[in-house]
């Protein structure tokens, strides 16, 4: 790949929700965009995404959440990450997730919050403006 600058973002769907249909439109969205996508795929524990943006290199991690359970696996998330010393990954996310949760989700270190109806272009243009490749290309 020699000095390549894509960003590298994990994109993951974790707990139980079986729904990935936008995920995956959003993962495509971004790979159109040059983003460089690592899709983790569904039923993903905060640890097992951590795992694989730290394995991966990746400068961001991008979740969706429609289970509900998404002030927990945020919070672990950005909890694991500090734990690994990994605090440059950004994360950031969507899917069903309450207007009143995002100020405390954005307290936790959570970098943006797209609410239902986000656009893949407002995702792509935000994760080109706020996500740099900071990680040694391989």
């Amino acid at each position: 790949m020699g000095a390549s600058s894509a960003v590298r973002v994990v994109i993951a769907k974790p707990g139980l929700d079986g729904h990935d249909r936008g995920v995956k439109v959003v993962a495509r969205a971004l790979r159109d965009a040059g983003v460089e996508v690592i899709y983790t795929g569904l039923r993903q524990t905060p640890e097992m995404i951590v795992g694989a943006a730290l394995q991966e290199d990746a400068d961001a991690i991008g979740l969706s959440v429609l289970s509900g359970a998404h002030m927990t696996i945020f919070a672990r998330v950005v909890e694991l990450l500090k734990e690994n010393d990994a605090t440059d990954v950004k994360v950031f996310g969507g899917g069903i997730i309450p207007e009143e949760d995002i100020p405390e989700l954005e307290r936790l270190g959570v970098a943006k919050i797209f609410t239902p109806g986000a656009t893949t272009a407002a995702i792509g243009d935000w994760v080109r403006g706020n996500i740099h490749a900071v990680h040694a290309a391989g």
